[in-house]
């Protein structure tokens, strides 16, 4: 028997009743970011590789990078998909299509990949994922369907604006994305241990919150950010998403689900900016506010987590 126990994860009966994860064989088994930044520094390691050294128990770290290198290109079909398509979206919103179009439009007005247009494209990333998801195709849990956009857009800046990165070589790309993609999931690991990534328990701060947190985390490690600036950078980006509800008009993750990634998106790459711009010293830690996210979402009324029972979803009309 199979258990799915969020964010895209399955474990076996034995697995769910005990609480098994692994985590016990890891060098590094920390269980909150206190506990990541201490172990990481301690061992001169980034957080990325932090990561890495862990998942090298269950598998090696060409396994691990391949895995990780697979994801990417899942992600890349799904909005090479998206942006083929015209029209509305499923069901009776009538929401119009906009990520083929606005596609179109940026490839006349930006043809170089000016960093003038580089939130443009975030934004459009984040659109035609959840656009994507919208039309029930193959799209990754990031952490959850619902919050998909946020990373793969980051990412997207990641490795078209950073100069570390950008046309460097396929070699620095695919460091770059297994760096990205290790740091942002140390990160949603403790979202998902000390909180909830589940917009039915906690709200929307939960789901959107949490990948916007974690692609702040991942973009600052690419842009070369010390493990301070990265819990830094993960720790602005869910503080100011503190308090969102989930409230999905008539039920489908279109309205505000879609344009919402693209906030949450942007909102990210703010953050990492902001943090890289500090020495990594700040006043609130990663730790408090995955804290104040678990207790802000036990406190909010059941209408505002996924029910489409208040806020947008009963205030906008169906027609």
């Amino acid at each position: 028997t199979y258990f799915s126990i969020g964010g895209g994860f399955i474990v076996e009966e034995h697995e769910e009743s005990s609480g098994s994860t692994g985590l016990s064989r890891a060098p590094y088994p920390f269980g909150s970011g206190e506990e990541l930044l201490d172990m990481a520094n301690s061992a001169g390691l980034s957080i990325a590789q932090l990561k890495m050294e862990n998942e090298k128990t269950e598998r090696s770290e060409s396994e691990v990078r391949a895995g990780i290198l697979h994801i990417r290109q899942v992600m890349k079909e799904c909005i090479g998909s998206s942006l083929e398509r015209m029209g509305y979206l499923p069901g009776p919103l009538k929401v119009r299509c906009r990520a083929g179009q606005w596609h179109r439009d940026l490839l006349a007005e930006d043809p170089k990949k000016s960093p003038e247009f580089a939130i443009d494209w975030v934004n459009l990333i984040a659109l035609a994922v959840n656009e994507e998801n919208a039309f029930g195709g193959r799209i990754v849990t990031a952490p959850t369907n619902g919050a998909s956009g946020i990373i793969p857009a980051v990412l997207h800046y990641a490795l078209n604006y950073v100069p570390s990165v950008r046309h460097r070589g396929q070699k620095v790309i695919d460091d770059a994305v297994v760096d990205f993609f290790l740091a942002a999931a140390s990160i949603g690991a403790l979202y998902k241990k000390r909180a909830s990534i589940s917009g039915a328990e906690v709200g929307c701060q939960g789901e959107v919150g949490t990948a916007s947190s974690m692609a702040a985390a991942g973009l600052a490690q690419v842009m070369g950010g010390t493990n301070e600036q990265v819990e830094n950078a993960a720790e602005i980006a869910m503080e100011h998403n503190l308090g969102l509800t989930c409230d999905p008009v008539g039920g489908l993750v279109q309205i505000p689900c879609i344009e919402r990634n693209a906030m949450a998106a942007s909102n990210a790459v703010t953050a990492a900016k902001m943090a890289l711009r500090g020495d990594g010293q700040h006043r609130v830690s990663l730790d408090q506010v995955i804290e104040t996210m678990r207790q802000t979402g036990e406190d909010m009324s059941h209408r505002y987590k996924e029910t489409s029972m208040g806020v947008l979803a009963v205030n906008v009309v169906e027609c």
